[in-house]
């Protein structure tokens, strides 16, 4: 029997440690593959996938000869020449029609449709047009060919997107509207949560139990009452609308019904001796938060602060309704947005705005993954 409970224990072990590696792969390789696609151009995105950038690969290319003003007459033909690849790869196979860009092997002469003359195109890209009458047209001919391309990368995505007009107005409008509104709510959220979770009063069980309903509302549902609310309240007391002030009391309002759960389940579970111990000296409730429960709940503060700043930092729709889209006023995923076009033709820049945005929540993430684990150790040395 004990060995059986050994070999389940050992194959419990390795079937977690199989499900946090297949969980990381999960998550990695998408991530992985959109820092790729930052790097790469937009004719490299649109022709193919991000893991064909790290090898030579071979690629459908649409090409362009020089214009017909560039032909030279020799030996009585007209003559148009160049390269395609300037030294990079080399060319396997080439076509006249747009329909079979492989008809033709490197270094074969094809006859142009409607004799228009003959093309050749070499495996270094060298390509060579002629024809015994001049070249029709304003602009060089297409040629389709089939290219084996080395791994090709540029900076010209994430230089568009650094040096674009007011982009670091928005990062900071951002980060003026993320840290008030992660600090706000946790500040309230955890004096309520120790009210709900250590402190008697009538009706504690019915809020408690409105707290969790209000988990479950979508947040597109109360934007008009709550925007409503805020002007009636603004043109009372004379607050101008489309304020910072209004943001913030947008995301803590959206954000402490989660806060308060959160906080009071785990400030529930603290070890009672403790509270205890505290009362019979004399502690008052306010002495016991501050000088007890806020230290031993700095692991639950420290993940509802990660959460509530990625919301906050990634959020487009509460920052338009409650701030606006001036240029003064626009966030960091507003001005992203705008960067892409009104028809979304810079797309792109997608993929270098993803990374250029996720910059300040990995900061934010790794820097209290630290006291994260500080404040789980401390947790558990004084709960024991």
């Amino acid at each position: 029997m004990a060995r059986m409970r050994r070999r389940k224990g050992v194959w419990g072990k390795y079937m977690v440690h199989l499900s946090v590696v297949l969980i990381v792969v999960v998550w990695t390789v998408p991530t992985f593959g959109i820092l790729v696609s930052s790097f790469r151009g937009k004719d490299e995105i649109s022709v193919s996938g991000w893991w064909t950038a790290l090898t030579t690969s071979e690629h459908n290319v649409i090409g362009r000869a020089k214009s017909p003003s560039d032909a030279v007459e020799q030996d009585g033909k007209y003559v148009i020449s160049g390269n395609l690849l300037n030294g990079k790869g080399y060319v396997t196979a080439f076509g006249v029609r747009i329909i079979n860009p492989t008809e033709f092997k490197a270094g074969d002469t094809a006859e142009l449709p409607g004799g228009g003359g003959t093309l050749t195109i070499n495996r270094d890209g060298s390509y060579r047009l002629v024809s015994d009458t001049p070249f029709e047209g304003s602009t060089g001919r297409r040629i389709y060919y089939t290219a084996a391309l080395p791994p090709s990368f540029t900076l010209a995505n994430y230089e568009k997107v650094l040096t674009s007009e007011g982009i670091g107005q928005s990062f900071l409008n951002s980060l003026t509207v993320a840290v008030p509104a992660t600090v706000i709510p946790i500040l309230i959220a955890a004096y309520a949560a120790y009210a709900l979770a250590w402190m008697r009063f009538p009706g504690r069980a019915l809020l408690l139990a409105v707290i969790v309903g209000l988990l479950v509302v979508p947040l597109q549902m109360s934007l008009i009452p709550l925007l409503k609310l805020y002007n009636g309240i603004g043109d009372i007391f004379g607050v101008p609308a489309k304020t910072y002030l209004g943001i913030w009391l947008a995301h803590t309002g959206f954000g402490l019904p989660l806060a308060i759960y959160l906080l009071r389940n785990y400030i529930a579970g603290l070890p009672t001796e403790i509270m205890e111990s505290a009362r019979v000296d004399g502690a008052t409730d306010f002495e016991i938060f501050v000088r007890i429960v806020l230290p031993l709940s700095v692991p639950a503060l420290a993940s509802f602060a990660i959460f509530q700043f990625l919301w906050v930092w990634n959020d487009l729709l509460v920052a338009i309704v409650f701030l606006g889209n001036t240029e003064q006023q626009l966030v960091l995923t507003g001005r992203l947005r705008e960067l892409l076009g009104s028809r979304g033709g810079d797309w792109e820049i997608l993929t270098t705005s993803a990374f250029v945005s996720i910059l300040v929540p990995l900061i934010v993430f790794f820097s209290l993954q630290r006291y994260l684990v500080r404040g789980l150790l401390a947790g558990s040395v004084k709960g024991g």
